[in-house]
């Protein structure tokens, strides 16, 4: 019954997909339903609607507990992955019921699940070498709950061939910006920021993408402990603080930006043993002060990233656009400096060509879930470090 299923489901020239996508400042679940057609390169998809569920009051603060070493317990993790599981399940439903269409209409779910650790450099542990990475949501439980095939545990697939099964957008930037006359640079700045270039005329073998490192990540843990904010609204409190420079310096070098590609980094990085070590080292300095610092930093390292990594890929030409998504795209201050430091290139918001900012993580969820059940492999080997395309993601019906 359930190979049937997956077989009416790959026969049809037309699929109804849910994308969903928790990141990692666990505000709410991004959920997105896209119409496709067909896949791979080939492929066309249009976005039908989209909902933010709002997880429960203390939800995100139990999870982050749960994300630091030592303060998980296995069964607090257990509990989680099928609680994660039920708050996906039930942002799939809310989505139906927005769009105005039954929950059995949907043909697919591809869900990113909570990510609360990833460890993408390889370890030898009793003689064996892996890699590892803990996202929250059991797949087969969104399946049962919804009664929608789901494909989930992307991730694994690339990081079983070696890869660090991050960034896996830049598939998605593929299909969904690449472009004949210009050179474009997509960021999207979460929790953390990733960065993907896409040459003009490009191929999947000449994408370089990356997580540059923080993107909202310090601003947010920094408001919480300061203003009890989850965010500085349009970049307020940085535009009422200065930049200081020891801090900016000691900012700057943080070893993640010395790394060579591949790379991906998480809150293990840039979470709060960071934030408490920043103010051990720098007592006493202006709240809003250091909220401006770590606001610079944030599109500094961006800059940096690209000039270490990327200009030289373009061997001379120059970038057309950067293309910004993600909540970071709503900080004006952030986004200021990114224009200082971008000098010369055109600014624009994935909104401006046709992605809307706030569903294009969701939405990159949904087209790997279109690829899997079409057995096109998504990852890019040369931007994870996998040591080949695989098709990603485990099926639960």
């Amino acid at each position: 019954m359930v190979k049937t299923r997956l077989e009416s489901i790959i026969r049809k020239k037309e699929r109804l997909v849910v994308g969903l996508m928790s990141g990692t400042s666990v505000d709410s679940i991004d959920a997105v339903l896209v119409h496709f057609t067909g896949s791979g390169p080939s492929v066309a998809f249009r976005q039908l609607a989209f909902h933010t569920h709002i997880y429960p009051k203390g939800y995100k603060d139990y999870v982050l507990k749960n994300s630091l070493p030592g303060g998980g317990t296995v069964e607090s993790l257990s509990s989680l992955n099928i609680l994660s599981a039920h708050f996906f399940a039930d942002a799939a439903r809310s989505l139906a019921k927005k769009a105005g269409i039954p929950l059995s209409s949907i043909d697919l779910i591809g869900s990113h699940g909570q990510t609360v650790h990833h460890l993408p450099e390889e370890r030898t542990m009793f003689g064996k070498k892996i890699r590892s990475t803990l996202q929250l949501g059991d797949p087969s439980t969104i399946a049962k709950l919804t009664g929608i095939v789901t494909v989930g545990n992307f991730r694994m697939g690339d990081m079983a061939l070696g890869g660090q099964g991050a960034p896996l957008v830049p598939y998605f930037d593929l299909l969904a910006f690449r472009s004949a006359t210009k050179n474009r640079l997509l960021l999207n700045i979460g929790g953390i920021a990733n960065a993907t270039l896409l040459k003009k005329n490009c191929t999947a073998r000449d994408v370089v993408a990356f997580d540059t490192g923080p993107g909202n990540m310090l601003i947010d843990g920094l408001m919480k402990r300061f203003y009890s904010q989850p965010f500085d609204q349009n970049g307020m409190i940085a535009q009422s603080g200065n930049i200081e420079p020891l801090l900016l310096k000691y900012l700057m070098s943080h070893p993640y930006l010395q790394k060579t590609l591949p790379k991906s980094t998480g809150r293990e990085l840039f979470g709060d043993h960071f934030i408490n070590k920043i103010l051990n080292v720098f007592k006493g300095l202006r709240k809003p002060d250091i909220i401006a610092t770590v606001t610079e930093f944030t599109a500094l390292s961006i800059y940096d990233q690209y000039l270490r990594f990327l200009r030289k890929r373009l061997k001379g030409d120059i970038l057309s656009e950067l293309v910004i998504s993600g909540g970071g795209s709503r900080n004006t201050v952030l986004v200021d400096s990114l224009r200082r430091n971008f000098d010369g290139t055109m600014i624009l918001m994935s909104d401006d060509l046709g992605v809307p900012s706030a569903s294009k993580e969701a939405l990159c969820f949904a087209v790997l879930a279109n690829e899997t059940v079409c057995g096109n492999p998504s990852n890019i080997p040369g931007v994870t470090g996998a040591l080949r395309q695989t098709i990603l993601g485990s099926i639960s019906a």
